[in-house]
């Protein structure tokens, strides 16, 4: 309970329930959320029409890259029904064995010295178990995931939503205003057209478009470095500049990547010379070249009010 609620002046209505009402505790939460993203410069969120496209590798080692040239970067997975940064990373915390930070904020996952990772296996006790949760209690976990961690000062956060256009990616544009998005595919067209309603759906809701990623261009063989297009080529290049978005870059098929995420070291952002991680090199800086001219908001949310610094009568009768 605020201090503002608990004073003599306020004990009338304090008394009727209105500081402890619904809404106040939403304004509660909206201020802690104002005051995270404050400190938060770039806000990226991966999305993708279609799942199997590789949008939580792109994630993650996006993150890690970004974390290699010395950002200090958060990882948000909001998949809440498949989350799988955590293995990908081979990360293996419960919150419960971890003490909260200053402020009563959680402490997130670490790994290495810039990236900060939450996810919500992080708060299973067995990881196995099914998250069968309808649209309002995923809403909650996301505005929780930003209002109650302790992200402290961050680069860059990337967020790792589920495929398709439904809850998670919405209450991420809801909550997260200034969130820019990167689209990811491969080249066949059933995946180009799904990916089509994710372009749209950013235009609908009026987020920005960092650019398109095409994941799964084509093979390299290892032995004789002949380049074949298992599942075509080129159609991720093509719906960019159809919408008149930025194509980021095109990743070729390796092994190593699958291999990789299994045993939680991601390989498109490690320093091995080849094709697929020199293709990745380029899409991590082509990330930073598209962003260095975004603003950065600090927001300095101090009041003890419920409503923030403005305070809302009819939110609470402070």
């Amino acid at each position: 309970m605020s201090s503002s609620c608990g004073s003599k002046s306020n004990s009338s209505s304090c008394s009727s329930g209105t500081c402890g009402s619904q809404d106040a505790a939403i304004a509660k939460q909206d201020n802690a959320i104002t005051t995270s993203l404050g400190k938060i410069k770039h806000k990226i969120l991966v999305m993708s029409g279609k799942g199997g496209v590789g949008k939580s590798t792109v994630s993650t080692n996006l993150a890690l890259g970004l974390a290699k040239k010395g950002y200090m970067v958060g990882l948000m997975d909001v998949d809440i029904h498949g989350p799988d940064i955590c293995r990908m990373l081979n990360l293996n915390e419960k919150l419960h064995e971890t003490q909260t930070a200053g402020g009563g904020l959680i402490p997130p996952m670490k790994f290495g010295e810039n990236l900060k990772v939450i996810s919500l296996e992080y708060m299973m006790e067995d990881r196995d178990d099914p998250i069968i949760w309808r649209g309002p209690l995923k809403v909650q976990a996301i505005r929780q995931f930003v209002a109650d961690i302790d992200w402290g000062d961050l680069d860059y956060l990337i967020i790792d939503a589920p495929p398709g256009t439904g809850d998670e990616p919405l209450t991420v544009a809801q909550n997260i205003k200034d969130a820019q998005a990167i689209v990811v595919t491969t080249p066949q067209e059933i995946s180009l057209a799904d990916v089509r309603k994710s372009l749209n759906f950013c235009k609908h809701v009026k987020m920005k478009v960092v650019g398109m990623v095409e994941n799964m261009s084509g093979f390299v063989c290892p032995h004789c470095s002949e380049a074949v297009d298992i599942f075509k080529s080129g159609g991720g290049e093509k719906t960019a500049k159809e919408f008149g978005v930025d194509f980021l870059g095109s990743v070729p098929i390796a092994p190593k990547v699958v291999i990789g995420g299994d045993d939680g070291n991601p390989y498109l952002s490690s320093d091995e010379d080849s094709p697929a991680v020199k293709a990745f090199a380029s899409i991590v800086g082509n990330v930073e070249k598209n962003m260095s001219t975004a603003k950065v908001s600090l927001g300095n949310m101090d009041s003890d009010c419920a409503c923030g610094p403005t305070c809302n009568p009819s939110k609470c009768a402070c």
